[in-house]
């Protein structure tokens, strides 16, 4: 295994080179994020391992053209996910539903947060005719955090698979779930839909999670994971992680283990972002070979698959992660 740098927050103030560095541009002094505002904390200069080549070509703008026909909204675009040109380019696209208005504020989300005014009981039969004019082999579904619904939106999920396993046959269907507020009935509504894929992302390690998503709690995260398990021990489970909000190497470990005790078939660990001045500050951009080393490790921790890289998001690549959860049961 290469030699890592010691993780970031493990470093005093001196031992951080200042972020004008010309050999250093990755890194930020934490103690110095730490007595600031977000706002005043300017937007991090990428390394160039992370800069994505805007590359427009017919199919980003058929399915541009499609979610506005069909009144869809995807995780893409409103995350401000930086994979979206290839992935739209190569058809495939994570539908938002539920609205777009999110009832949490996480510090690390760009989707807008606020009080949701409306539930869209046609939109599951959206989505499948869009996956159906799409032609789609394997579709990603997740939904804004709806606390304002005792299911957490959960039956809206169930409609959406239904759909698309109706409309679509053959058509695997992977969904990106929040929470519930632990409510085992929602959870339970969802798992009896079958998808293929139930994800989850427990975001972060479990020192940072108020911090990166204060309404959030870890082991409810992992309980969502674990109890899908228990209701239909045939679904694959699916989690994820970023890098870069201040957590070490050890806990970054950690929280894998903990989601393998938790039965988690897939595991996705990519470079947090920064959305805008409003969000959380980039800590650190961990290097490339950090997360060769993680995927490594993942799979030594008996994961399916492991998906590591300073791009990777959750429905990166979602298609060959399903296929290779598949191979590796």
């Amino acid at each position: 295994m290469a030699d890592l740098a010691p993780p970031l927050s493990t470093l005093g103030p001196a031992a951080v080179p200042p972020p004008s560095s010309a050999d250093s541009p990755s890194f930020i002094p934490v103690e110095s994020l730490r007595r600031r505002r977000a706002s005043e904390v300017p937007i991090e200069k990428k390394p160039e391992w992370l800069k994505v080549r805007a590359t427009i070509g017919p199919n980003f703008a058929d399915l541009k053209a499609l979610k506005s026909d069909l009144t869809l909204h995807t995780i893409c675009e409103e995350a401000r996910c930086p994979n979206i040109y290839e992935c739209w380019e190569n058809r495939t696209a994570t539908f938002l539903i539920l609205g777009r208005v999110c009832t949490r504020a996480c510090r690390f989300c760009a989707v807008e947060t606020g009080r949701p005014t409306e539930l869209d009981l046609e939109e599951p039969q959206r989505v499948a005719d869009a996956v159906r004019h799409l032609k789609l082999r394997h579709v990603v579904v997740t939904s804004v955090a709806r606390d304002d619904l005792a299911d957490g939106g959960a039956c809206v999920f169930a409609d959406t698979i239904t759909a698309i396993r109706r409309d679509v046959p053959g058509c695997t269907v992977e969904v990106l779930i929040p929470d519930l507020q632990g409510s085992d009935g929602g959870l339970s509504t969802i798992v009896a839909a079958r998808p293929d894929i139930l994800n989850h992302n427990v975001e972060t390690v479990e020192r940072l999670q108020r911090q990166v998503r204060a309404k959030a709690r870890y082991e409810r995260s992992l309980w969502v994971l674990r109890r899908a398990k228990e209701l239909d021990s045939t679904i694959r489970t699916k989690s994820g992680l970023m890098l870069g909000v201040g957590e070490t190497r050890d806990e970054v470990i950690r929280t894998m283990r903990d989601l393998r005790a938790s039965d988690v078939d897939v595991v996705t660990i990519g470079q947090y972002l920064r959305p805008s001045l409003l969000h959380l500050p980039v800590e650190r951009f961990a290097p490339p070979d950090e997360f060769v080393d993680y995927k490594r490790i993942g799979y030594e921790l008996g994961f399916k698959h492991v998906e590591s890289g300073a791009l990777v998001r959750s429905s990166y690549h979602a298609h060959e992660q399903t296929a290779a959860a598949a191979i590796g049961a």
